[in-house]
């Protein structure tokens, strides 16, 4: 019969302990993994969120690339096309300069050859006065 207090005692720390030890512990243990649980979800849809923010930007710039190069090219085909106009301006008034040159060039022996051929007779003269002597016939 001495065993039947202890009995009842025990009964009763077992049970004090369910309702203030265990119950609170267990429901604050649950509480906790319930917030552990609930940041680890925030944390998965953070990443998530961020993978695809990183996808986007990674377009963003591929697509910003791809314009940049296009302006590149439109500006490099703008200075080719006026180098090109300028060295078509260039080249027609260097031939424009040679057709002067050979107008000019022409003219001068065109005179050349009329003053030529106006001395011709005078020479031709001073020559046979020159060859034939005074007593041969010449004039002098």
């Amino acid at each position: 019969m001495g065993a039947i207090p202890t009995t009842l005692l025990f009964i009763v720390l077992v049970l004090a302990y369910q309702f203030l030890v265990q119950g609170p512990l267990t429901a604050t243990l649950a509480k906790r993994r319930a917030l552990t649980e609930g940041a680890m979800e925030d944390a998965q849809k953070a990443i998530a969120d961020a993978e695809a923010r990183t996808t986007e930007y990674a377009a963003k710039l591929r697509q910003a690339r791809a314009e940049v190069y296009k302006v590149r090219e439109q500006r490099v085909k703008q200075w080719n096309a006026e180098r090109d106009a300028q060295l078509d301006l260039a080249r027609k008034a260097a031939g424009l300069k040679v057709s002067q040159a050979r107008a000019e060039l022409e003219a001068e022996a065109e005179a050349a050859r009329r003053t030529i051929q106006g001395s011709a007779g005078d020479l031709a003269s001073q020559v046979v006065l020159a060859v034939m002597p005074v007593a041969a016939g010449g004039s002098r």
